[in-house]
């Protein structure tokens, strides 16, 4: 029996066509559901989830994309609205320590979630720096608390959103002008806590000299609210929103290519299929923003010129590496940043030359520290990343040079060899973004967050010439990382709720 939703009246339910199913198209998916909207949403991969899709192999489960689940309390306000929380779904736990900073063989600082100890491991590698601490992370705090309830929020469409007297007094507290680099060296001048400060910004799409202080915010997230996981891998986070979008109604395509968006009259009225046609009253793009505007679309109803998108600064891409090893590896704790080598000259590698790096930093995940379940008894699940340019292109012979690299640097900070013991191996880098997400330049992270790239500077969530064709994603407002996609898939879904009538 077909049951009318409260909110909605059957014959006037408008049809919207959602393509891509990863955060963002889930988040606005329920939104819009929720609101009365009849939902379809078209995915080209099997799996639904996007970057943060999971696969199993030779009895591991591994996440594919994200691994931080940075600011919790976003994730659980996406599901209050609605009646739920997280704990409904899977269950959260805190890392202690949040994640450890490899400065070599045994040179390392274990982070702990516990704000006290951390100021007495500062203090130790600072005198005075706990403190310091103290009056940094009171102003990541203030930023943290406006971007997130004030400017994240806004739809990027006018400058006029910013006019508010409470935004405007905000904003002159932001640092919006000040590089982090020049901010977070007010406070510190050990080499060791520059690094550890300056490493969520690795991500963003700049060298810390070029980002604004406003993401002096990612600290606070960090050490404040802490890291958390999602028992069961992250992929739970991703399954939670496809159940919720079904409870609500919302019908999934998956494993089905959008081919193009047919246009009458300047509205979209079908998204075409390699399966076939689906009618629509909206369509939103949450797939990469690039590849729908280049290429669902005819050239004369493109938001932006094919130069335009040549001229954005994205976000690195990266080479993973998923492995399973058949025994267990002590040193490791569930997250692992190795800072053994030259932090500037890497970030420099990614921004300026563009090349692949030299002696990279890199990233060790080894979640079967944490949740037995994505691991056979008594082994590893280890997933290595390593941040590279945007649009790199990569051989089987450039990742087995990494890996082999990698597995020996590893091996040195262990104190073990265990490549001997390697059961699982699954490779992935640009070619792969390419080919499984249509990833503009093959990027990982999406749009870097400079300056010239905020709030309205960045690429609309509407279509100029197409007046109901809407984006959403890390390709627009409010950015790039888990939390802003969910918000992002939100502040679609909101302004289509508020304008549709």
């Amino acid at each position: 029996m077909f049951v009318v939703h409260p909110k909605m009246n059957q014959k006037t339910s408008p049809k919207t066509v959602i393509i891509g199913a990863g955060f963002a198209g889930l988040s606005a998916a329920i939104t819009l559901a929720d609101s009365g909207h009849s939902v379809t949403v078209v995915e080209k991969n099997t799996e639904i989830g996007g970057r943060a899709r999971v696969f199993k192999k030779d009895g591991f489960t591994f996440d594919m994309g994200p691994s931080w689940y940075w600011m919790p309390e976003v994730m659980e306000k996406f599901f209050n609205q609605f009646g739920k929380s997280t704990a409904d779904y899977f269950e959260l736990k805190r890392l202690d320590p949040s994640y450890q900073v490899i400065y070599g063989k045994d040179d390392l600082l274990s982070v702990p979630a516990d704000y006290q100890s951390l100021k007495q491991s500062f203090e130790e590698i600072e005198e005075g720096s706990s403190v310091q601490l103290d009056k940094f992370l009171a102003e990541a705090q203030y930023k943290y608390d406006v971007g997130i309830n004030e400017f994240v929020h806004k739809p990027g469409l006018s400058i006029f959103e910013f006019m508010d007297l409470k935004v405007l007094k905000a904003a002159s507290k932001l640092d919006l002008l000040q590089s982090f680099a020049k901010h977070v060296r007010r406070y510190f001048k050990s080499p060791k806590l520059l690094q550890l400060l300056e490493f969520p910004v690795l991500f963003l799409g700049a060298v810390p000299k070029n980002i604004p202080a406003l993401y002096s915010m990612m600290n606070y997230a960090d050490i404040k609210l802490g890291t958390w996981y999602p028992m069961g891998g992250f992929g739970k986070l991703a399954e939670a929103m496809y159940l919720l979008a079904v409870e609500k109604g919302v019908e999934f395509k998956t494993g089905t290519v959008v081919k193009s968006i047919e246009v009458l009259d300047g509205k979209a009225k079908k998204v075409i299929t390699e399966n076939g046609e689906i009618d629509a009253d909206i369509v939103i793009g949450a797939g990469d923003y690039h590849h729908i505007d280049q290429h669902l679309l005819p050239k004369s109803l493109r938001n932006y010129s094919e130069s335009y998108w040549d001229k954005r600064v994205m976000a690195p891409s990266c080479l993973l590496y998923y492995i399973g090893v058949n025994k267990k590896l002590p040193k490791l704790q569930h997250h692992n940043l190795f800072f053994e080598t030259d932090f500037d000259t890497h970030a420099k590698a990614i921004y300026e030359t563009q090349q692949w790096p030299e002696n990279p930093l890199y990233y060790v995940c080894c979640p079967s520290k944490t949740d037995e379940s994505v691991a056979p008894e008594a082994m590893e699940n280890l997933f290595m990343l390593i941040p590279v340019a945007p649009g790199l292109q990569d051989t089987e012979e450039i990742r087995a040079k990494y890996f082999d690299e990698l597995v020996e640097r590893l091996e040195g900070f262990c104190g073990e060899k265990f490549k001997e013991n390697i059961v699982s191996k699954t490779t992935y880098a640009y070619s792969d973004f390419v080919k499984d997400y249509n990833a503009f330049k093959g990027n990982a992270y999406g749009l870097a967050n400079t300056l010239g790239q905020t709030a309205v500077l960045k690429p609309s969530i509407k279509n100029k010439k197409v007046k109901n064709l809407y984006y959403t994603g890390q390709l627009t407002v409010p950015g790039p990382g888990v939390p802003p996609a969910i918000i992002s898939g939100q502040v679609v879904a909101n302004y289509i709720v508020k304008h549709q009538n």
